[in-house]
């Protein structure tokens, strides 16, 4: 189940203020899964009425209300795909000093995917190509690792496009028998022209069309989590522009390397991608697996 957290009052007085409701009000944090690719929620054993800034790897991370203790915390981390097993820490800094909190990262072992790509540009780039891969790439990173101040906190995803779940996340890809980056995201499948809707609400960080990823979508839900998505045959919206959850953002198609119409779904948080279905309890009951 993902993890509801009931919130109490908060003190408005703090460079990261919650305007948050008193009353009769949840936060459905993302399910712990504290795996490379995963997300950790980490108590902090602090008590405060105003939240702590919190970094990994010298990233941001995002704070919510702990509902199992009065004043105090969790932070909402990201793990990256590459991230190593074992200890790792976090970066606490309260108005009473900086102190280091820890928690496990397990191990994970992900499936590996054969894909074959008919246009070999789109696996082995052209010095031209490669120029522009380059410039793309940047753009990309700056959308993924924006951290913007929000009130709003997570709530449960509504999933962006209805169809059948073709590549899960993390998968070892090899693309034309020649080893990849794995899967940061998830593939679902579906007819050419089907709408795209926001997850949740958010800002349209930037759109853009690029080498592999085609017409592509960034929205920004605040707090350093960000959505993408790629592949898209219409963008209906605009950088700035301001979306609902369930709001048409475009419609799926097969632009950048594909092998047939899909939207490739990226969640960035803490700029680590993570599976997009830990913010679901259970994305598959929304997914078809047929063929």
């Amino acid at each position: 189940m993902i993890q509801s957290l009931r919130v109490a009052f908060i003190p408005v007085f703090c460079l990261v203020c919650l305007l948050i409701p008193t009353l009769g009000w949840s936060i459905n944090l993302p399910r712990h899964n504290p795996v490379p690719g995963g997300i950790a929620v980490v108590p902090l054993p602090m008590n405060s009425g105003t939240p702590p800034q919190v970094y990994y790897e010298d990233k941001r991370v995002m704070v919510a209300p702990n509902d199992d203790a009065p004043h105090s915390w969790v932070a909402i981390t990201g793990i990256p795909l590459e991230a190593k097993v074992g200890k790792q820490h976090l970066s606490v800094n309260t108005i009473n000093g900086n102190q280091q909190v820890s928690f496990q990262i397990k191990d994970k072992k992900y499936q590996t995917q054969h894909i074959k790509i008919k246009n070999k540009r789109k696996v082995n780039p052209n010095k031209k190509d490669m120029e522009r891969i380059g410039k793309e790439k940047q753009e990309i990173q700056n959308a993924l690792a924006l951290w913007s101040e929000s009130s709003q906190l997570p709530t449960q995803f509504v999933l962006p496009v209805k169809g059948r779940l073709s590549s899960p996340f993390g998968l070892r890809r090899f693309f034309n028998k020649q080893p990849r980056k794995p899967h940061s995201g998830i593939d679902i499948a579906a007819p050419a022209g089907t709408p795209i809707v926001a997850p949740m609400a958010g800002t349209v960080i930037s759109t853009g069309d690029y080498f592999f990823n085609g017409n592509t979508v960034f929205l920004d839900h605040g707090n350093g989590l960000v959505t993408m998505y790629c592949h898209m045959s219409k963008i209906n919206v605009k950088p700035g522009q301001s979306v609902g959850q369930g709001e048409t953002i475009g419609a799926v198609g097969k632009t950048g390397r594909v092998t047939g119409p899909h939207l490739h779904w990226g969640v960035s948080l803490n700029d680590a991608r993570v599976d997009p279905g830990l913010f679901f309890d259970d994305i598959n009951q929304y997914l078809t697996r047929k063929k």
